[in-house]
């Protein structure tokens, strides 16, 4: 006689198979775009490169992988029916003590700069360059021996009825505005659709009010709502997803919302800094301490803090790479 009870036993053996299957489809991907970038001739990613962050909804299930401070966000009600924002991932940066860590275990050196101590970078053991502010990206193959990797950190999570939407956007939103703000204006936006849009547009406002002198980051946005509904006279009817970018050499300083996708070819961007020989002589280093805890990953992350504003994330390039040989 069959029994109309599950197993637990059987439910939690299909879901972490689930589960595994995705992670490794994470990796093989995000491994694949990294080869493929290196053998493109037509993109000099040695000293540049790309953040990323992917979801993967499926059902109630959401898997999630990230390199880099690219985010994503959830925006959910509270038990009295406030939204709030809830961090997704984690922002992979050199100030985290494991990412650090392996930097350094490969050769690689993270210092801050005396203008800017709060921001930890990467750099070649044998010259002070490239100043990566990130700890996994694809590209920047300057710094792939010196432990810079484009392994995507992966998560699941599993939805609820509380749970209404989704924001992937790039470091250039989180510069300058924090997770509350994002889902305070994505949840009061007038239509879903233009919801990404006026997201980057509030970044833009936000980049020149609070760096009225320097460039502004490029700010794409992805938001995906979560009851699969969009607004009758949108092109994305039951897709679910408006989407926006905003790129740093784009001087009218126009938003452009992204079609389906099929009439445009992926280009990489990145804003970085070049700085004179005469300012680098100025700047002294600020080493990170790190102490590697026993518990590994989930002491990175309480000691990472999840919200907050960071500062601007950018590659910093010298003027050219020295001669000098690493010390043995």
């Amino acid at each position: 006689m069959k029994s109309d009870v599950a197993d637990p036993v059987k439910d939690t053996s299909t879901e972490d198979r689930v589960e595994s299957l995705w992670r490794e489809a994470f990796l093989k991907s995000y491994k694949a775009m990294d080869k493929e970038l290196r053998s493109h001739p037509n993109l000099d990613c040695f000293c540049s490169g790309s953040t990323a962050v992917t979801i993967v909804k499926q059902g109630s299930n959401l898997f999630m992988g990230n390199i880099g401070d690219s985010r994503a966000i959830l925006g959910s009600k509270d038990s009295n029916d406030s939204m709030v924002a809830i961090q997704l991932t984690v922002d992979l940066k050199p100030d985290l003590p494991r990412e650090a860590e392996r930097i350094k275990r490969c050769k690689g050196r993270v210092f801050a700069l005396q203008d800017e101590p709060e921001v930890q970078r990467v750099w070649l053991p044998f010259d002070d360059a490239p100043g990566l502010a990130m700890a996994r990206a694809f590209g920047d193959f300057c710094l792939k021996e010196y432990g810079v990797i484009s392994i995507p950190e992966f998560s699941h999570r599993v939805l609820s009825d509380q749970d209404k939407f989704v924001v992937l956007a790039s470091d250039g939103v989180w510069d300058v505005l924090s997770n509350e703000e994002v889902v305070e204006i994505v949840s009061s936006a007038p239509t879903r659709s233009s919801a990404a849009r006026i997201l980057v547009e509030s970044a833009a406002r936000e980049w020149k009010a609070k760096y009225p002198t320097s460039k502004m980051d490029d700010c794409a946005v992805v938001c995906l709502f979560l009851d699969g509904k969009m607004d009758s006279e949108s092109d994305y009817e039951e897709q679910g997803f408006s989407s926006a970018t905003l790129q740093s050499n784009n001087h009218s300083g126009n938003v452009v919302e992204s079609d389906d996708g099929q009439n445009s070819e992926p280009c990489l961007q990145r804003n970085f800094t070049v700085r004179s020989s005469e300012e680098h002589d100025q700047y002294r280093r600020v080493p990170v301490d790190v102490e590697a805890g026993e518990n590994g990953g989930t002491e990175d992350q309480n000691w990472s803090g999840l919200e907050g504003v960071t500062r601007v994330n950018s590659l910093v390039q010298l003027p050219r790479f020295s001669e000098e040989k690493p010390r043995p």
